[in-house]
């Protein structure tokens, strides 16, 4: 009787142990920061939206546009959109 007992102490101290030190170490990682780059995508910042585009010295297109807008321009031409309600009209019709 008095083995089994002392098995029975030997093994919730094993378990206690492990499990304060699975503890620790959960509290440990979770309590960790992950670092990322920031964030760089130009639609997401706000002084784009007001800016006037770098590009309406050269182009009488972008003038009166704002960073944005002119980067959606460039990617519209560079994918083929219609840049104008007529030329979407015609695409429609045919």
């Amino acid at each position: 009787m008095k083995k089994n007992i002392t098995k029975n102490f030997i093994y919730t101290g094993t378990l206690m142990a492990s499990s304060i030190l699975l503890l620790t170490v959960y509290k440990k990682n979770r309590a960790k920061k992950i670092w990322v780059y920031e964030d760089n995508d130009m639609r997401n910042s706000v002084t784009v939206d007001h800016e006037e585009s770098v590009n309406a010295d050269l182009d009488e297109a972008e003038i009166g546009l704002t960073q944005l807008d002119s980067a959606y321009r460039s990617e519209w031409q560079a994918n083929g959109f219609p840049q104008t309600h007529k030329a979407i009209a015609e695409l429609e019709n045919k």
